[in-house]
């Protein structure tokens, strides 16, 4: 039977004792749960992780024990960044939590010019906690002992100005005259995608993001979901690049 896993936010450390309490305690026992002399493994999102055993459990409290230290088995072979146009909640939650589970390193959700969904101020870091709570779970799910950072929601033309690792920097765009299969020749050890929201990118924004760097690549002749295209283009690079070879 598969051992269940656990994300802890504080840095953890072994043949230690990790006292849980209030949603964390709560996350323990009701969604995972997990009672006393149970074991499982226990991780912080920096790599690598924990064999732990439940020991006493009360209302509102949990206390674990942890012992060996698991490190990662090696490195990604494909660093991806993942840049989303902001769209409606379910299918940004849906994106973050599938890009999790197909090792994205980071999201950055980009506000577009044509996204629904307008973010800023105090509403804009409740949904960054969100999205990154989302992550976490999934990581979870999936096996994963490093956490991806949602960053803080920013204009495209901001990420633009961020200098990126030597690689491969895609647009997503429906009938793109080269699809991201046929570069399955060109490997790269870095990848940043930008997919955009429901409406797509306005012609003002394709221009900025090419003049940047990035290349124009298709997925297919089906137009997809702003939700679907950014998982199916991060599964071909995983196949082509990264760990699903």
């Amino acid at each position: 039977m598969r051992l269940r896993r656990l994300f802890v936010e504080e840095p953890l450390a072994g043949r230690t004792e990790l006292s849980l309490r209030g949603a964390a305690a709560r996350h323990a026992g009701t969604v995972l749960r997990l009672g006393p002399g149970d074991e499982l493994r226990v991780f912080d999102g920096r790599g690598g992780e924990f064999a732990a055993r439940v020991g006493a459990a009360g209302k509102g409290q949990l206390c674990l024990a942890l012992g060996e230290f698991f490190a990662e088995a090696s490195a990604p072979a494909l660093r991806a960044m993942l840049w989303q146009g902001v769209a409606r909640s379910e299918r940004m939650d849906f994106t973050i939590q599938k890009a999790t589970e197909l090792g994205v390193e980071t999201i950055s959700p980009v506000i577009m010019r044509r996204s629904v969904v307008r973010l800023e101020g105090e509403r804009a870091e409740r949904r960054r906690r969100h999205w990154q709570a989302l992550a976490a779970s999934a990581a979870e799910q999936s096996g994963r002992t490093r956490v991806p950072a949602i960053l803080e929601p920013a204009p495209l033309e901001d990420l633009l100005r961020l200098e990126r690792e030597a690689g491969h920097d895609l647009l997503l765009e429906p009938g793109a005259p080269v699809s991201l299969a046929s570069l399955r020749h060109d490997p790269a050890e870095n990848l940043t995608l930008l997919a955009g929201p429901e409406g797509g990118f306005d012609d003002a924004e394709r221009e900025m993001a090419v003049a940047a760097g990035f290349r124009t690549v298709g997925l297919g002749p089906r137009v997809l979901r702003t939700e679907t295209a950014a998982i199916v283009a991060l599964s071909i690079a995983q196949a082509q690049w990264g760990d699903l070879r």
